[in-house]
């Protein structure tokens, strides 16, 4: 059978309802038995997260803020950011200049999200889209970096914050990636400040990061209710595959 709908934007891939549920359960068999593969919780995120969405959407609706991102639908990455700009501009401890600083202690860059696909809604896929690229933003808010129980804790925030089953999958079975001295970590202070911090600061997806560059980061956190991650001497660890 053909696709059922149309394409939506440039990124979507239609799919009819059989492809769906394949891409699914494939989808959820790979994620399940390694969560740290980023591409296949995105695929599940896609395929099952519609509610979800609808209900950030709808947490957006409800604020100025969130309705304007919506209708302007700024994009995050390198063309649309002037880069080079921003750090000669923003004074040290201010949003922009810890971003850019994180970026470059990382060696990542924004452009590295991955394309929307399979979410049948113009709209919705653009939520989806601007959850993935303000994550950055959060590790910078959070003070968490990108070794395996980092990302897992920042999961649990999110988790919090959205809902969003995808999240909900890394939090779960990410932890069965890790050792015992970084599962004590986790979940004697990363899980109890994730759930408190992420659950109470404010919605996160009604806020337009990039006019707060030049606001300094403790003034920044204190706006969102945001309260640093506990923090650890960590050693980078690479994934496991």
């Amino acid at each position: 059978m053909p696709a059922t709908k149309k394409k939506l934007y440039d990124t979507h891939r239609p799919i009819s309802k059989i492809e769906r549920a394949v891409l699914t359960v494939a989808s959820a068999f790979t994620a399940l038995n390694n969560p740290l593969r980023g591409d296949m919780v995105a695929t599940l995120g896609e395929t099952t997260g519609q509610l979800f969405l609808r209900r950030l959407r709808d947490q957006m609706l409800q604020s100025p803020t969130g309705r304007r991102i919506l209708r302007e639908r700024p994009i995050i990455n390198t063309k649309t950011i002037h880069f080079d700009k921003l750090k000669q501009t923003c004074a040290p401890g201010t949003f922009g200049h810890e971003y850019i600083t994180w970026l470059e202690a990382q060696g990542v860059t924004p452009d590295t999200r991955r394309d929307v696909h399979y979410v049948d809604d113009e709209e919705l896929a653009y939520v989806m889209k601007r959850y993935r690229e303000i994550h950055d933003f959060f590790h910078v808010l959070t003070g968490l970096g990108v070794t395996v129980e980092e990302e897992v804790a920042l999961k649990w925030f999110e988790w919090a914050q959205t809902g969003l089953p995808m999240t909900m999958l890394a939090s779960l079975f990410g932890p069965l990636r890790l050792t015992w001295p970084e599962r004590r970590r986790l979940y004697g202070g990363y899980v109890p400040w994730a759930i408190q911090c992420g659950s109470t600061c404010g919605p996160l997806m009604n806020v337009y990061y990039e006019e707060h560059f030049h606001t300094p980061m403790d003034t920044f956190r204190k706006q969102l209710g945001i309260r640093l991650a506990p923090q650890y001497a960590i050693h980078q660890r690479e994934p496991q595959q």
